[in-house]
């Protein structure tokens, strides 16, 4: 199979990401001294200057860590919505719909969510992790073809929110490839943050790192956005902003053929992951050829049914009863399996087998799902052998910059049902059930595999592909990053209208055509991807060896993404 690009090797460090300035900010830290933990937060801040439509700096920002004495942690990274908003607000004012704009602000999490990192985890300053995002927002990067092709096609957005139309549209026009994109305000931002560290830094990196949380959290940016959201309309206050800090939980682990996969918990899809792998290989899967008819028909069936269960389960563990330990247990993944025909596509969505279901969203009309711009990924392994694996995001088209600070709080009440009685429905305090879920995987040979992708529903389709295709066909990572990929669609999506289509499964134009019949023939609605593209996910991966004490790193080239490792 061939691959574009080569895998990357090293012997001390390595990192990917989702834009290759970021990558590089994340090594020159692994470079200057810094750990795994320093590294990834580097490159997470950066995302957030470098892919504008994708990535918010005062969004969500999931992060898994694994540290080199085998300590696992979680910081969630995903705000809640304000306490003051009524949870019938949507059914009752807006017609079952969560509309574009403020009403859909839940508490920005990614700056706390960097700082508890380098809390718990660092060993550098904010300043020194945020430099290089501070520097690419000044100076500006050059505008790549992603991001002009999103600033086209959302446009009107842009247009119609009055601090988002000066940084996406400069001059009122649409910026072309390698013009300069500049963010003036955001670098002001990150550097306000900063310059309160220094405050005070004579009391020691925590207590800086503290004085930059505050700035953000209790001090001027918050006063600026909470005087934003009351001017237009919203419910976030001063607060919502001074009383959050990221959850501290505990990973999602199973054993696969003696590897450890890591995931987040329910309050994103991350467990979907794991249940569809156990599924995957009850099913069979080892017996059947890479891609053939028979392999990606199962893939598919077994998705469903784990995207199935995060439909009707999945949402804020505080807040509802998650049955996981269930849902993963082989009574569960047996009575799943035996709804699978090896002959025919079920035609939508598997019926529930715990408790009754919640009400599904009408078909949707459209040829295929509305794609919200969202989301990307970095991860880093240091030579000491600790792992970073995080998803940072939150796209700038639904939502206005707050002006004067070139951020916009985090959007992502678009991933909440309208319906409050809905497992990951609106409720005051409550977080919204995250798409972005960072993994991990600890192999049976004592290595670690930090690996995500943006992509909404298609994430953990995109991870558990690269996954097995590294794990289970020995593919390099490359690879293993660059083979031909499909996505089922036969579930609700994740993001606000919530589209439904049954039996749509979206496949690359790499894999043959005879195999697009087979699949049409066993009752998939086939629908036709190019060649290669960023609807299939954009998976970033490191992988340590140590048998051969060697780091391998890719990147996917369905965006600017790339993999540094020495």
């Amino acid at each position: 199979m061939f691959a574009t690009r080569p895998t990357l090797y090293g012997t001390r460090h390595a990192v990917s990401a989702g834009h290759y300035l970021a990558a590089a900010a994340g090594f020159s830290v692994l470079e200057a001294g810094g750990n795994a933990i320093d590294a990834g937060c580097a490159m997470g801040i950066a995302l957030g200057v470098t892919l504008p439509d994708f990535v918010n700096v005062a969004g969500v920002a999931p992060i898994l860590i694994r540290k080199a004495d085998g300590t696992v942690e979680t910081i969630a990274g995903l705000g809640h919505w304000p306490k003051s908003i009524p949870a019938d607000l949507f059914m009752r004012e807006h017609g079952a719909k969560i509309p574009n704009g403020v009403l859909r602000t839940v508490v920005p999490a990614a700056p706390d969510a960097w700082i508890t990192a380098l809390e718990r985890h660092g060993t550098m300053s904010f300043g020194e992790v945020a430099g290089a995002a501070i520097r690419y927002a000044a100076d500006g990067f050059a505008v790549y073809e992603i991001l002009r092709d999103n600033i086209r096609d959302h446009e009107a957005e842009y247009r119609s929110y009055a601090g988002s139309a000066p940084i996406f549209l400069p001059g009122g026009k649409r910026p072309e490839i390698g013009d300069k994109f500049v963010q003036t305000d955001l670098a002001k931002t990150l550097q306000y943050m900063v310059d309160e560290e220094k405050k005070a830094a004579g009391k020691g990196r925590l207590a800086g790192l503290a004085a930059a949380h505050a700035a953000f959290y209790r001090g001027d940016i918050a006063r600026e956005i909470a005087a934003f959201m009351k001017a237009e309309g919203g419910y976030l206050t001063m607060e919502d902003m001074a009383g959050y800090r990221s959850k501290l939980e505990p990973a999602v682990r199973r054993m696969w053929r003696g590897h450890e996969v890591l995931t987040c918990g329910p309050w994103c899809q991350g467990p979907a992951l794991i249940e569809a792998l156990l599924l995957f290989e009850k099913g069979g899967f080892a017996a059947m050829k890479h891609n053939s008819p028979e392999y990606i028909h199962l893939f598919t069936e077994c998705v469903k049914a784990a995207m199935a269960d995060r439909e009707y389960h999945f949402g804020d563990p505080d807040f509802i009863d998650v049955p996981l330990d269930r849902l993963l247990s082989d009574a569960h993944l047996d009575a799943r399996l035996r709804e699978i025909s090896a002959d025919r596509a079920h035609p939508g969505m598997p019926e529930p087998i715990l408790g009754p279901a919640p009400k599904l969203p009408g078909e949707a009309d459209r040829a295929m799902p509305m794609v919200e711009a969202d989301t990307s990924y970095c991860c880093a392994v240091d030579r000491w052998g600790n792992a970073f694996s995080a998803t940072p995001s939150d796209g700038s088209f639904n939502s206005g910059v707050v002006p004067g600070l070139g951020i916009i709080p985090s959007p992502r009440g678009s991933q909440s049902r309208p319906d409050p009685r809905h497992p990951c429905g609106v409720a005051p305090g409550k977080r919204p059930r995250l798409t972005p879920n960072p993994a991990m995987v600890v192999t049976k040979d004592g290595g670690v595999m930090p690996f995500g992708t943006p992509g909404g529903d298609v994430q953990i389709q995109a991870m558990l592909q690269v996954m097995i295709n590294t794990l289970h066909f020995g593919m390099e990572v490359q690879e293993a990053i660059e083979a031909p990929r499909v996505a089922s669609y036969s579930f609700p999506s994740s993001f606000a209208p919530f589209d439904y289509f049954p039996g749509r499964l979206a496949v690359e134009g790499r894999i043959p055509q005879a195999t697009r019949d087979a699949l049409a023939a066993k009752g998939h609605d086939v629908k036709d991807w190019p060649d290669k593209t960023w609807l299939a996910g954009t998976v970033e991966v490191v992988l340590s060896d140590p048998k051969r004490g060697m780091l391998a790193a890719g990147a996917d080239p369905r965006r600017p993404a790339y993999a540094i490792a020495t």
